[in-house]
């Protein structure tokens, strides 16, 4: 896992608030794409983890992403 994967992935599940809204996605296709655009078109506005990284980074792992969420 790459380090822009990693720093996500330890957002999404040490986050509390971020950790409860994605909850919501384990059963959406596509998880953590479906959750990243809600983040951003949403009320949170939300683009980067709180370390500066981006949702959008070309070198995320989205497979490894969607496993984490579904597993979570």
């Amino acid at each position: 896992m790459n380090r822009a994967t990693e720093n996500v992935a330890l957002w999404l599940g040490n986050d509390y608030p971020l950790y409860c809204a994605a909850q919501g996605y384990k059963g959406y296709a596509t998880p953590y794409l479906s959750l990243r655009k809600d983040l951003r078109d949403g009320f949170f506005k939300c683009t980067t983890t709180g370390d500066g990284f981006s949702l959008w980074d070309t070198s995320l792992d989205i497979k490894a992403l969607d496993e984490l969420l579904r597993d979570e």
